[in-house]
Order: structure tokens, then C-alpha cells, then sequence
């Protein structure tokens, strides 16, 4: 008799399951816009491919860093994993229930509503029967009452008598039909009601309970598989972070700062002490013995190779602000050592490949040879051609940066040029120490020293250069001329000031170092920045120098 209370309970029942999915359903979305989240967090600061931050990341520390963006990834995967795990094993089983349990609950409410029908039939049945019941006895007891009062009328006729006295038989016996049929309708009615309340409704409510019971125990168990799901991968979000930790615990700092210092020293030593400078006596140059002017001082010149030169103050390199060189002659020796070893490895490395791919096409044209009908030999030759003259560029190529990594070499053993600078060795005395170091000498028609090697491997010595390294009292010849673009203070021991549209003499070259070798007048010589100044050689002055 409780159907329309258990209708709203089950109701709310099944609304109670469907809000539980929604929910676990929204912690699924949550689970992979998270994932979704650390996994471009991840990739934003991953070292770009064949980029300068990608040579960062040979330092522990950066190392440690690029791990824990690595465990991050995992990290988000396991977020990712719950999603998927909630969503094949709570929502997608509690949907697929939740439309049964409709079905279940439908079935079980429309057989209560027909039993309730079937008694409402019944008694309808039942009250139909007792007024027709009812009504007969009255008409019979109406009948009977006539019947008597004809009899006593004295007046009536015996036929008017006999026909009373029929109709109220027929009357009795109508109502005696009836109470016969009411009867039968009541003990039909109570039996009726007796399973209806005995039988059919606990039935019905027997089943409705068990339904209720099963969408409880269903849902307590989906809340234990979601907590599950979320422990199932603890362990594995541990390690992650138990990654993370190893990794930090792997920075070494001093493995870092040993990188730096191979990564930026410049091989250079320290520059000797400064002289003192007897202004008292007269002087010719403004500058030292120690000074970048490497000014000739006795003219006794000393063969050293494994020292720091004394022609240089090694803070004044140029600083390169626009593309590098390909000789990478804007950086010190040890590091231009270094780029240029680099360069020969990957030189080298296409050479490799460039044979293996010859050697490959001699194969294959050997197959075309011995057997003709798979290809024509001689359509392989071009390609051959090709592959041979990459090759000897390659190599060309690698020979040069072999020679500019030997000049580098010698930078670093002699503090710098092994000579150019006037008052340093005589080209010959020099010529012979690289020789005997096992180094190549190379030389260019002109007398200069280039990065080409000559096919004859001579050494070539110019007598004028040889005979002006020991003419220690004659000045440099000026090779050009140059004009002053910025106003440059000279602070420094070996350079000059200079003003700004200032017209003076170029008597050296930049060698690479970023500095020009400029005079004022007789007395007044030192080095400019190169960008400074605007040159302007004289392609016929006597200045050129033989460097290696």
C-alpha cells in the first residue's frame, strides 16, 4: 500500500547513482586536463633540438632538470591512467547498471500497478454484486408485500391474485440469485485481497527492496574501486618522484664548475709584470717592452715556444658581435682549438659517409656488371663522379681546418703568433722550430702565410723580411692609412688614444685579435680597437707580414 512513497525513494535512488557517475565522470576530465597540463609544461621547457640550451644541459644541474621534466611526463601518464581506469571500470559499469536498474525498477512498479488494478477490478466486481444484491431483495420484499395485499382484497380477482403471487416468486427467487452471485463475489473478493496483501505485494516489495539493496552495495563498492584506482598507481607516482630526488642528488658542482672552466678558458697566462718607464730619459715610443707594440727593446730575439710571449696583454681580444668567422678567430686559442677540432670531426664524419655511400655505388655497379639484365653499369658512373669530387672537397675542406687548428696549436705555445710582430724571431729561426715541432709551414707566392696548403710543402722565406728583423733601429713602414670613427682613451699599457675623425698611419694589420697597430707621429705609436677605426691599406706599401 506504500507504492507511491517507494516510487520517490527508488526514483531518488537511481538520481543518487547518476549524480555519483557525473561526479566521477568530472574527476576523469579533471585527470586528463591535468595530465594534459604537465605534459606541455614538460614539453615547454624541454631543450630545443640542435640549440645553444641544448649544450646546456651537460651541466648535473641541468641534467637533474631535464630528468625531472622527464619523470613529469610520467608523472602526468599516471594521471592519465587513473582517467582511463575510472572510466572503464566505475563509469562505464555504473551507466550500463543505472539503465538496468531502470528497467528492473519499471518492470517491478508496473506489476504492482497491475495488482493493484486486478483489486480495484475486484471490488468494483464485489459492489456490483451486493447492490444488485440489495436492490433484488428490496423488489422481492416489495413483491411479497403486494402479493399479500391482493390476497386480502376481497375485490381482486383469483387471476389478478395468481399473478401477484408469481411475481413475487420470480422476485424471490431474482434475490436469491443474488445473494447466491454477491456471496460468490465477496469469497472470490477476500480471496483476492488475501494474496494481494499476502502474496503479491511482498513479493512485489521483496523485489523493489532487493533492488534498492543491490544500487547501495553497487555504489559502495564503485567508491572503494575509486579509491583503488587512485592507490593502484601511488607507487608508481613514488617512483617518479623518488626520480626526481636521485636526480637532484646526482648535481655535482664541482663536475660543473670543471665543464666551465674547459668550456671557457682561453689558454692564455697571466701577462707579465709591467717594466717601469724612465721618463727621465729620452724615449722614442710611448710604450713598453710589455706593451702590445712589442717594441724591439735590445734587439736580442728569443726563441720560446712554451711560454707566455711577452707581445700581447691577452685581455684586449675582440669581442664578436656579428656572425662568427669561419676560422672562429674572434675566440681565444684553447677554445678556437676546440671549435675547430669539432669542425674536423664532423668534416671527417661526412667524408666517412660520403665513402661508405662510394663504396656502396662500386657495389652495386660490380652487380650491374655481372649481371646486366638488373641495370646498366655506366648509369651509375655520374653519381660516382659525384660522390668522388664531395669527397676530395671534404676532404680539401678538413685539411684547412687541420692547418688552422695547428696555427691555434702554436697560439697557445708561444703565447700567440710565432712571428709578425716586429722585434720577435727571424722568420728563418722560426721557420725551422715549426719544422721541427712536425707542423706544416705554408706559404703563398707573395711571401705571406695562408690557410691553403702548397702542393710543393716548401718553406719559402722572404730575404727582406729576414733582413728587417734584424734592422732593430728602422720603423715600421706605414701600410695604409685609417680614420679614427669613435673617440677611443687609451688607458691601457700598449694602446693609444685617439679622437675622433682623427686621420693616422696604419703600420699593422689586425691579426685577428681585434686590435690595429696605428702611429701618430715618430714618437707616438700603439694599438686601436679595429672597430674604431676605418683602414685604408696602400696595396702597394712594403708592410706585409708572413704569419702561419
Amino acid at each position: 500500500d506504500q507504492f507511491d512513497n517507494l516510487e520517490k525513494h527508488t526514483q531518488w535512488g537511481i538520481d543518487v547513482l547518476e549524480k555519483y557517475i557525473k561526479f566521477v565522470k568530472e574527476r576523469t576530465e579533471i585527470e586528463l586536463s591535468y595530465a594534459k597540463q604537465l605534459r606541455n609544461l614538460s614539453k615547454k621547457y624541454q631543450p630545443k633540438k640542435n640549440s645553444k640550451e641544448e649544450e646546456e644541459y651537460k651541466y648535473t644541474s641541468c641534467k637533474a632538470f631535464l630528468s625531472t621534466l622527464n619523470e613529469m611526463n610520467d608523472y602526468a601518464g599516471q594521471h592519465e591512467v587513473i582517467s582511463e581506469n575510472m572510466t572503464s571500470q566505475i563509469t562505464v559499469d555504473l551507466a550500463r547498471f543505472v539503465q538496468e536498474l531502470k528497467q528492473e525498477r519499471k518492470s517491478n512498479f508496473h506489476d504492482g500497478r497491475k495488482a493493484q488494478q486486478h483489486m480495484e477490478t475486484c471490488w468494483k466486481q464485489l459492489e456490483s454484486s451486493k447492490r444488485r444484491f440489495e436492490r433484488d431483495c428490496k423488489e422481492a420484499d416489495r413483491a411479497q408485500q403486494y402479493f399479500e395485499k391482493m390476497d386480502a382484497d376481497i375485490n381482486v380477482t383469483k387471476a389478478d391474485v395468481e399473478k401477484a403471487r408469481q411475481q413475487a416468486q420470480i422476485r424471490h427467487q431474482m434475490a436469491e440469485d443474488s445473494k447466491a452471485d454477491y456471496s460468490s463475489s465477496l469469497q472470490k473478493f477476500n480471496q483476492e485481497q488475501h494474496e494481494y496483501y499476502h502474496t503479491h505485494i511482498p513479493s512485489i516489495f521483496q523485489k523493489i527492496q532487493e533492488m534498492e539493496e543491490r544500487r547501495i552495495v553497487r555504489i559502495g563498492e564503485s567508491m572503494k574501486t575509486y579509491a583503488e584506482v587512485d592507490r593502484q598507481v601511488i607507487p608508481i607516482i613514488g617512483k617518479c618522484l623518488d626520480g626526481i630526488v636521485k636526480a637532484a642528488e646526482a648535481i655535482n658542482q664541482k663536475s660543473d664548475s670543471q665543464l666551465v672552466i674547459e668550456a671557457y678558458k682561453s689558454g692564455f697566462e697571466p701577462p707579465g709584470d709591467i717594466e717601469f718607464e724612465d721618463y727621465t730619459q729620452p724615449m722614442k715610443r710611448t710604450v713598453s717592452d710589455n706593451s702590445l707594440s712589442n717594441s724591439r727593446g735590445d734587439g736580442k730575439p728569443e726563441l720560446k715556444f712554451g711560454g707566455k710571449s711577452k707581445g700581447k696583454l691577452w685581455p684586449f681580444i675582440k669581442k664578436n658581435k656579428g656572425a662568427t668567422p669561419e676560422d672562429f678567430s674572434n675566440l681565444p686559442p684553447e677554445q678556437r682549438r676546440k671549435k675547430l677540432q669539432q669542425k674536423v670531426d664532423e668534416l671527417n664524419k661526412e667524408i666517412q659517409k660520403e665513402m661508405d655511400q662510394r663504396d656502396a655505388i662500386t657495389k652495386m655497379k660490380d652487380v650491374y656488371l655481372k649481371n646486366p639484365q638488373m641495370g646498366d653499369p655506366a648509369s651509375l658512373d655520374h653519381k660516382l663522379t659525384e660522390v668522388s669530387q664531395n669527397i676530395e672537397k671534404l676532404r680539401l675542406e678538413a685539411q684547412k681546418f687541420e692547418v688552422r687548428k695547428s696555427r691555434s696549436w702554436q697560439a697557445l705555445c708561444g703565447g700567440g703568433t710565432l712571428w709578425g710582430d716586429r722585434g720577435r724571431l727571424p722568420p728563418a729561426a722560426v721557420a725551422v722550430a715549426i719544422v721541427a715541432a712536425g707542423l706544416p709551414l705554408l706559404s703563398s707566392p707573395d711571401g705571406s702565410y695562408t690557410e691553403e696548403r702548397s702542393q710543393e710543402n716548401e718553406v719559402k722565406v722572404l730575404a727582406t723580411d729576414f733582413d728587417d728583423e734584424f734592422d732593430d733601429e728602422e720603423p715600421l713602414p706605414a701600410i695604409g692609412t685609417c680614420k679614427a670613427l669613435y673617440t677611443f682613451e687609451g688607458q691601457n699599457e700598449g694602446t693609444i688614444s685617439v679622437i675622433e675623425g682623427e686621420i693616422l698611419y696604419v703600420i699593422e694589420e689586425d691579426k685577428g685579435d681585434g686590435w690595429t697597430r696605428i702611429r701618430r707621429n715618430e714618437d707616438e705609436e700603439g694599438y686601436v680597437p679595429t672597430s674604431y677605426v676605418e683602414v685604408y691599406l696602400d696595396k702597394n706599401a712594403k708592410g706585409a707580414k708572413t704569419y702561419i
